[in-house]
């Protein structure tokens, strides 16, 4: 919580009025030393908590971050590969559309535009020239 400038005045102003002029300076350094103390004991506690509880937390946690690292990139690639099968499994019996190599293009559409004829039984040619010559 910030205080402006507006709060300040305000503040001041209830103060002088409060107080009056006469005491104002007296109380105000009053309040300026408590505010210093009030800082220094909360920057002690700050470092002090920091130091007993902490910094021994960090250094404990320390080991167990490099033991996890291993695990952590393991786990990183087995989900990878997890996921590729789980992909896998869900293109399973869905056909993919095969384009045809542009030779085997033309191969296919050969016989579309014409169709083959099939060449006359050769033993019907055989008995057309026996007949004729019976």
């Amino acid at each position: 919580m910030k205080i402006g400038a507006m709060e300040l005045v305000v503040i001041f102003i209830v103060a002088l009025l409060v107080i009056g002029p006469d005491k104002l300076p007296q109380y105000a350094r009053k309040f300026g030393a408590a505010l210093r103390e009030f800082r220094k004991a909360s920057s002690d506690v700050t470092k002090e908590i920091r130091e007993s509880v902490i910094d021994p937390l960090e250094e404990a946690q320390k080991p167990l971050r490099e033991a996890m690292e291993p695990l952590e990139d393991i786990s990183k690639g087995l989900q990878g590969d997890l996921n590729a099968v789980e992909k896998d499994l869900k293109n399973i019996g869905k056909t993919k559309p095969q384009e045809p190599k542009p030779a085997e293009a033309e191969t296919a559409e050969a016989p579309a535009e014409a169709p083959v004829q099939a060449a006359p039984p050769a033993a019907e040619n055989t008995e057309d020239k026996g007949g004729e010559s019976a």
